[in-house]
């Protein structure tokens, strides 16, 4: 995985679980769905990133 987008996808992950518990702590529906699809997207670009390591071995 590049070192870039390692750091691009955690900080989505850690970015998007911030907003998702920030969201419920103060029961705004909008920012916990908002907070859920970042850290989802996150997740998302780290498995993608995986994915090519695995094809370069």
């Amino acid at each position: 995985m590049t070192a870039n987008e390692k750091a691009k996808a955690k900080t989505e992950q850690a970015t998007g679980a911030t907003k998702e518990a920030a969201g419920r702590a103060v029961g705004n529906e909008r920012l916990t769905v908002e907070g859920r699809a970042e850290r989802k997207q996150g997740d998302a670009r780290q498995a993608k990133e995986k994915i090519k390591d695995v094809g370069k071995h």
